[in-house]
């Protein structure tokens, strides 16, 4: 059997980079730590974390009851409130929001100041555009696809600027974009697509169009995998979603000939060779 990885699969550099400084603090023994929300979408690495003594918060109640400790900001990032609550509270700030991210933060204020509305195309319920959100105004708007456009409470001639999410599926995003054109508004467009998440995609894509059984490796609540799913999905029908080794199910990929394996930003390396030997070793 052929078997194909793809060589984009696996920690970005802004999950390795968040990541990494997690570990970081354990080493340097700083106690108590805490990450705001998981570093990562991906059980197997957080549950390492908690093993060492790291916490994961999740409410803005749980961060304004801590009296001291080190919290890390996921590399989703967050929104200027947070780091306003933190600092009234003295507690120390290890900021390990991806850089491609901040960059986003940093548009979205600029834009605001300049009198622009923002809008920004992606998952409204995921905590990057929540964080992206978070440096925005009321005026700031999230979309994620052409059926809200309509709706948008927008006056003709008003400023607008539309950025992404940075795992927002890029073909998508053009189309909404030229949507937006065909209306009568002052508009700044700007791709803010991370160019690690297109990559991935095409690869991926392409990878799904040659073999006859596609796996994706990844956490259940990653946006950017559940993207390449859907992604691969289109160009092979054999195209299985797995967080780990024990939910791929050999009966799945037994009978092909070629099998191509691609994994999200947040998915380990050694989960991603696990799966690689025992689908090239079994089958």
């Amino acid at each position: 059997m052929e078997v194909i990885v793809a060589k984009t699969a696996g920690f970005c550099f802004g999950v390795e980079r968040a990541v990494n400084k997690v570990y970081e603090q354990i080493e340097k023994g700083k106690h108590p730590i805490y990450t705001y929300g998981p570093i990562i979408h991906n059980e197997e690495v957080v549950k390492d974390l908690e093993a060492k003594g790291v916490r994961v918060l999740e409410t803005k109640e749980e961060l304004e009851a801590l009296r001291e400790g080190t919290v890390v900001i996921r590399s989703h990032g967050v929104g200027k409130d947070v780091y306003d609550l933190l600092k009234e509270q003295g507690i120390e700030i290890v900021d390990a929001t991806c850089p491609f991210v901040k960059k986003i933060h940093r548009i979205v204020q600029e834009q605001n100041q300049e009198g622009r509305r923002v809008i920004i195309v992606g998952n409204s319920s995921h905590p990057e555009v929540e964080g992206i959100r978070g440096w925005g105004n009321s005026d700031t708007l999230t979309i994620e696809n052409s059926a809200e456009i309509d709706d948008l409470p927008l006056k003709e001639g008003e400023k607008l600027c539309i950025v992404s999410q940075t795992t927002f599926n890029y073909n998508k995003f053009q189309e909404l974009v030229e949507k937006f054109l065909k209306k009568r508004y002052d508009i700044i467009v700007l791709n803010t697509i991370c160019n690690a998440t297109q990559e991935r995609q095409v690869e991926a894509k392409r990878i799904a169009s040659e073999v006859e059984a596609m796996i994706v490796i990844g956490g259940r609540n990653s946006s950017n995998t559940q993207k390449l799913f859907e992604i691969c999905q289109k160009e092979c029908k054999n195209t299985y979603y797995i967080q780990t080794l024990s939910d791929l199910n050999s009966e799945c990929v037994n009978s092909v000939r070629s099998v191509g394996i691609t994994a999200g930003a947040s998915t380990p390396k050694n989960i991603i060779e696990e799966v690689h030997t025992n689908v090239r070793i079994k089958f």
